[in-house]
């Protein structure tokens, strides 16, 4: 018996790839743009190679997989030059999989007269914990995101390739609906740099008390509020903090844009109402274009190809890794040393307002390209050492405190019918300091014309 198993054994030996997977062949003809990137990353062999029967190569289109067999004496340079490729294969990747394989593509072509039932069908496909009801309202919404006379939807959807992964990634830790994603379209057009008119800002448009209260830095130097990680992860605790408050996910939508208070008094109005739907007609002007909004953007970012919408690569650098700064920096310093533009080291960290990174008493991130990574490390002495020549002011760490706690005021002017509660709520203030500013003795008098002067940190 041993001796058969023995023959048995050293007949399987000699049997050349007689347990081959036939897709491992076929994966080495498809070798991705990776691979062919790293041959030609390959430095030149002293030695000439052995003649190997040459075979045409066919790539793989629009292949997403990641092959073993790439060399291994590259540069580290070079290396991160090959990961940014592979990565941002990926990305792309990734994003066109989502529309090929999520999105039903057995729609009508693009047409202004598409019947309501196409888009109700659409919009059912997109099975969500949100609800995504379609109605007059929302038609209209839909209209206005598929308009290609304004380019909008083509923009929005040239940023969601860079900042749309980072957003679902902290949904999905978060254990949130990923439909949420379309919140920061209809907040800021995704636009890291956006501030409204009352003051808010970044993606998701935080106050910044708002955003102070869920950890956010606001400062004159940082405004976490404008950093795409750090204010993903605040909204998903506002939005969570919301949800468990009405249990429906419009609300918690509409909450999120005119505020807790605002809604609970819609409900109270409302004789019983328990959605967005049945408090309507009581809520703020605007927030009734809240979510019709919401499930507008939801749905033309799934179908946009049925409404002819073309969009090109985003302006940033889609492969992208992080670095810890514990010392004060410029971006300056970085940029005059080794190859990436200053303006791209602004896009991938917006929150740094005065491209100063105030590491003096914590550490903070820098972003940047991955094909960087190795030069920066490589080069971190040559960088930190230009400190002198652009952070004059800023070297002695006290000046750096006083930049963070410094205000501006702006001056308001008493109307008919204002209160001083309702200026300091507008304000995001409290009436004591209204008072305490302005010198006033007492909060129940205040004449129409009358400044009052509200401070606010920068």
């Amino acid at each position: 018996m041993k001796r058969t198993l023995c023959l048995l054994f050293a007949l399987l030996l000699l049997l050349p790839d007689a347990g081959a997977n036939p897709s491992d062949k076929r994966r080495k003809r498809n070798r991705p743009q990776v691979e062919r990137q790293a041959a030609a990353l390959r430095p030149e062999m002293t030695e000439p190679e052995p003649e190997t029967e040459i075979t045409e190569e066919v790539p793989a289109p629009n292949s997403c997989s990641y092959d073993a067999h790439l060399p291994t004496d590259l540069t580290p340079a070079q290396t991160d030059s090959l990961v940014a490729v592979w990565r941002e294969q990926q990305t792309l990747c990734a994003f066109d999989r989502f529309f090929s394989d999520y999105i039903d593509p057995a729609s009508a072509a693009p047409s202004v007269d598409t019947p309501d039932s196409v888009f109700i069908g659409r919009l059912r496909s997109l099975a969500s914990p949100v609800q995504l009801p379609y109605n007059p309202i929302v038609k209209g919404y839909i209209a206005r995101y598929v308009d290609t006379r304004f380019g909008t939807m083509s923009r929005i959807l040239s940023m969601a390739q860079y900042y749309f992964p980072i957003i679902e990634d902290e949904l999905i830790k978060s254990d949130l609906p990923v439909e949420l994603r379309a919140l920061p379209i209809i907040e800021s057009a995704l636009s890291p740099n956006a501030v409204s008119p009352m003051g808010a800002a970044g993606l998701w448009q935080f106050m910044p008390t708002t955003g102070k209260s869920y950890g956010l830095e606001v400062n004159s130097l940082v405004d976490e509020r404008r950093d795409p990680v750090l204010s993903t992860r605040a909204a998903c605790r506002y939005l969570k903090d919301l949800h468990a408050i009405y249990g429906d996910w419009t609300l918690a939508i509409a909450a999120y844009n005119c505020g807790p208070g605002n809604v609970n008094k819609a409900l109270a109005r409302s004789g019983g109402g328990r959605t967005f739907w049945d408090i309507y007609d009581y809520l703020p002007y605007e927030t009734r274009g809240y979510v019709p909004a919401f499930i507008g953007a939801s749905y033309v970012y799934a179908y946009h190809r049925e409404h002819g919408i073309e969009f090109s690569k985003p302006p940033m650098p889609l492969a992208t890794d992080t670095v810890r700064i514990d010392r004060l920096l410029h971006l300056g310093q970085i940029s005059s040393t080794i190859d990436v533009p200053l303006e791209t080291l602004r896009t991938l960290n917006p929150q740094y307002k005065l491209d100063i990174i105030p590491a003096t008493n914590k550490t903070y991130t820098l972003v940047l390209p991955q094909r960087c990574v190795s030069a920066f490390i490589a080069h971190e002495p040559e960088i930190f050492s230009k400190d002198s020549t652009y952070l004059k002011e800023y070297i002695d760490p006290a000046n750096i405190d006083r930049k963070r706690v410094e205000t501006t005021a702006v001056i308001y002017t008493v109307k008919s019918g204002d209160t001083l509660g309702a200026i300091a709520r507008r304000y995001h203030v409290n009436t004591a300091q209204l008072m305490k500013w302005n010198r006033l003795k007492n909060a129940h008098k205040l004449r129409i014309g009358q400044k009052l002067r509200i401070e606010r940190r920068l």
